[in-house]
């Protein structure tokens, strides 16, 4: 049967990187968000929805916010278990933290084990949908499209492709990171509401010939997205021009190997020529912010405002777990901390765009998640704006909806998550 879910109400109707925040978006402070069959059918003044459909059940969610669920651009399930670990920059990270975590994944009981505090913990942190990458094992990826399916959760990811500069038991060859990756997108690209997403880890641990093998795994896939990293660090940046010295710069060994174009979604982005940004705008890519990693392991400051004044789809994304925060709200707080070092402070409109729709266009269901609108599936948040007595004082003393809105941003966590609903459905907190 219909519901009403009642509540303030937030949707975006506009970009705030491109127009004013107040032309960017709409506020019902006594509003209402109709949903029925997993999806939303109206928004609007609770009043005018109460009337127009008096026999649809009612949850009433007081003073909280209703909007959009937020959608992770970028993160690594497997990671989960070594998220917060101690001193490491990119490379010394990989091989002390990650590597030994994710030869772990061939034991489908662990990954499965691993999935599920994942996806637990991105809706208590009111993340709806996310995009992962997987490790090599075929068993990492069943898992995880396993325990999202299990949710109902829109999900996307896909099978790490990594055959140099790893442990032997986390190299895959060109022909086999083909052959597994081909078998696994068959298995789950479209089944319910799951996307495979093609995945060379980054250039340093892919061969020419592997990733040669990935963009003609692409070609003959173009509705997938491919994901992967670029010009997060110095010393990654100085290995790349090590391996491929016949490239000019770090994005275009990915162009050398059709790895570029309107569904590639390329994690950090920081160390970027004029040459690269021009060719990421021209090319469709997206990027995949991430800050909280960013700072954590040392990497540098990404130019949101210029990826945005370029037009690229830009979003923002936990990078669970170099990542140093499965809450969207500290990653948003990240966000803005790095914004600032930059001499560049980003507008709340902005950080929480980014945390919805920007991710869900740089992840190509725009029209699917991402905002609180009609038409959408109704994966959907409730954010309590007074969930700890600092933020309770603070918006105390607010005279307007972004001073509402910006202590959540900065000093919230899970437990200003009230409530989160995947496709109608509410899922949690308990």
């Amino acid at each position: 049967m219909p519901q009403l879910l009642l509540g303030q109400t937030l949707s975006f109707k506009g970009n705030p990187w491109h127009v004013p925040a107040e032309d960017a978006v709409q506020h019902h402070r006594h509003g209402a968000v109709l949903v029925e069959g997993g999806e939303i059918i109206a928004v609007g003044a609770a009043s005018a929805l109460k009337a127009a459909h008096p026999t649809a059940k009612i949850t009433d969610h007081g003073s909280h916010l209703i909007m959009a669920g937020f959608v992770d651009s970028h993160a690594h399930f497997s990671q989960t278990a070594i998220i917060a670990s101690w001193g490491k920059r990119l490379i010394d990270w990989l091989n002390t933290y990650t590597f030994p975590e994710e030869s772990r994944f061939g034991d489908a009981a662990y990954a499965a084990q691993v999935a599920n505090t994942y996806l637990d913990l991105n809706l208590s942190n009111g993340i709806t949908t996310a995009c992962a990458f997987c490790t090599i094992h075929p068993e990492s990826v069943d898992a995880y499209f396993t325990a999202a399916q299990a949710r109902g959760l829109r999900m996307l990811g896909g099978k790490v492709m990594m055959d140099r500069n790893a442990p032997d038991n986390l190299r895959d060859t060109a022909q086999s990171g083909y052959d597994d990756s081909k078998a696994l997108l068959q298995k789950w690209h479209g089944t319910g509401r799951l996307s495979y997403t093609i995945t060379p880890r980054f250039a340093p641990t892919s061969t020419p010939a592997q990733l040669e093998a990935t963009g003609a795994l692409w070609a003959e896939h173009p509705d997938c997205l491919m994901q992967t990293h670029l010009s997060e660090q110095h010393e990654e940046l100085a290995w790349v021009k090590e391996l491929f010295p016949e490239h000019n710069d770090y994005l275009a060994v990915y162009e050398h190997f059709g790895l570029l174009g309107p569904g590639a979604v390329m994690g950090h982005a920081i160390y970027l020529s004029d040459r690269e940004w021009g060719a990421l705008r021209d090319s469709g890519a997206s990027i995949a912010h991430c800050p909280t990693s960013n700072a954590f392991i040392g990497s540098g400051l990404f130019h949101a405002t210029r990826a945005h004044a370029a037009g690229i789809r830009t979003g923002l994304a936990t990078d669970v777990g170099g990542g140093s925060s499965f809450s969207m709200l500290r990653t948003m707080a990240s966000a803005y901390e790095i914004g600032q070092l930059r001499g560049d402070a980003l507008h709340p409109a902005q950080l929480l765009y980014m945390a919805t729709v920007g991710s869900a266009e740089a992840l190509h269901i725009g029209d699917k998640v991402g905002n609180l609108e009609a038409g959408k599936e109704a994966d959907i948040v409730v954010l309590d704006l007074s969930s700890t007595p600092v933020i309770a004082q603070r918006m105390a003393e607010a005279d307007s909806l972004w001073e509402v809105l910006f202590p959540t941003i900065m000093l919230g966590d899970d437990r200003a998550i009230e409530a989160v609903y995947i496709a109608g459905r509410r899922q949690g907190p308990a």
